[in-house]
């Protein structure tokens, strides 16, 4: 199974707060932090709703 490596690479000062609660969601809190999810269409779409905040990669297993 395939997973995302996700980075938050934008602040979230003057997001809304949907988007702020999307990437604390993905355990995301400071810039440059990175995490590790696997693939599933939940975690993409909360990455679908932040992809200008974030960026992400795929690591295969």
């Amino acid at each position: 199974m395939a997973k995302l490596q996700i980075t938050l690479v934008r602040s979230l000062i003057g997001r809304p707060e949907n988007q702020r609660t999307t990437v604390k969601t993905l355990g995301l809190r400071k810039i440059n932090q990175t995490v590790v999810h696997n693939d599933n269409p939940a975690i993409r779409g909360m990455v679908n709703q932040v992809s200008h905040l974030v960026k992400v990669q795929e690591i295969a297993e």
